[in-house]
């Protein structure tokens, strides 16, 4: 399929039309692939329950340090994400959700005022807009305008991939962070599969090769994203998986931020120190699968990290010292080995 508009309407179909709730799912790769953290999974009885039924997401896509933010959810559907955020956000904060299926965006809309209420609000702060990743303007959505933006197993679905992320760069403001979870390939897969509805509509057809993810947002501009945390994918239906062959998924949740970056991560001497004064990780706060910052102990950081903590809406959070006087050459940064025991997504996941 080469089409784009045809690859569009395919999934607003599978999404509007053929899903009725998550188990009308086939396989476990649009399914919560990581548990929600304690303070998430508190607020979901609060939710309406039309909205958790219609959840399709893959991981679990919210950082810390939101309160007062402005946070756009890209891909939203019915809305389950968006209201977490809500109370994330607090009620001066804001939340934008885009879906392009009108039928979901319907489920999210009708609920504004139910979730409102039981967060104590005086009105609503969020609001629902139909539109399309790869063109934000239309949707209303000037340069600059979000602190951040978060995305729960939608990537795969977008047709033009370096589009999608252009927009999502172009809305965020210096400083901003993209803080997303899709499923990923270890391979690249071949185009025909997009043509197949149910390939496409499980989030597996359009999932990207890992390396090329890295060089579609190394043109961009972005030079250091993060890996959080990545599950694999279980494919427990026989039919699918003998179209899809030996071609491994994973689960991956990544941070990208919009700062300029070095390509290497480079030695500066620096140190940064964990306060502390989240609410929500008083004892550690883990930036990456690889930075995993203990309150109160200092930790020797490369230049990169050194920014991110201190350039974003972090900055209030950690104690950076030292500049960027002095180079020291590259800095022992690799990032963790996946563990071998890593847990496989299943039909407990949703």
């Amino acid at each position: 399929m080469n089409d784009l508009n045809e690859q569009r309407e395919l999934v607003r179909t599978y999404y509007g039309q053929t899903l009725r709730t998550s188990a009308d799912l086939k396989t476990s790769a649009c399914c919560a692939a990581e548990a929600l953290p304690a303070h998430l999974r508190a607020l979901l009885p609060l939710l309406h329950e039309e909205v958790k039924a219609r959840f399709y997401g893959c991981g679990s896509p919210f950082p810390l340090a939101l309160t007062g933010a402005t946070v756009l959810d890209l891909g939203c559907g019915a809305g389950r994400d968006c209201y977490l955020l809500s109370r994330l956000v607090g009620e001066r904060g804001r939340v934008i959700g885009v879906d392009m299926t009108p039928e979901q965006l319907a489920v999210a809309e009708k609920h504004r005022a139910y979730h409102a209420a039981a967060f104590g609000y005086a009105r609503s702060n969020v609001e629902f807009r139909l539109g399309d990743w790869c063109d934000l303007a239309a949707a209303g959505l000037e340069d600059g305008s979000v602190d951040v933006i978060v995305s729960n197993c939608v990537l795969n679905l977008v047709a033009d991939k370096a589009r999608a992320f252009a927009e999502a760069l172009r809305v965020l403001k210096t400083g901003g962070e993209l803080y997303f979870a899709d499923v990923f390939c270890d391979r690249r897969l071949p185009l025909a599969l997009l043509a197949d509805p149910v390939l496409v509509g499980e989030c597996l057809a359009g999932a990207l090769y890992v390396e090329d993810f890295r060089r579609l947002l190394a043109r961009l501009g972005v030079a250091d994203a993060r890996v959080v945390a990545r599950s694999p994918i279980a494919i427990q239906d026989a039919a699918i998986e003998s179209k899809l062959g030996a071609a491994r998924f994973e689960s991956i949740t990544w941070r990208v931020f919009k700062l300029p970056l070095e390509d290497r991560c480079e030695d500066y001497g620096q140190v940064a120190t964990y306060l502390g004064s989240l609410p929500e990780a008083p004892h550690v706060f883990a930036l990456d699968d690889h930075h995993r910052f203990e309150a109160h102990r200092p930790l020797r950081v490369c230049g990169n990290t050194a920014d991110m903590l201190s350039r974003s809406r972090y900055a209030p959070h950690f104690r950076v010292e030292g500049d960027k006087a002095r180079h020291f050459g590259l800095f022992d940064c690799a990032p963790a080995a996946i563990p071998g025991d890593a847990k496989v997504c299943g039909p407990g996941c949703c």
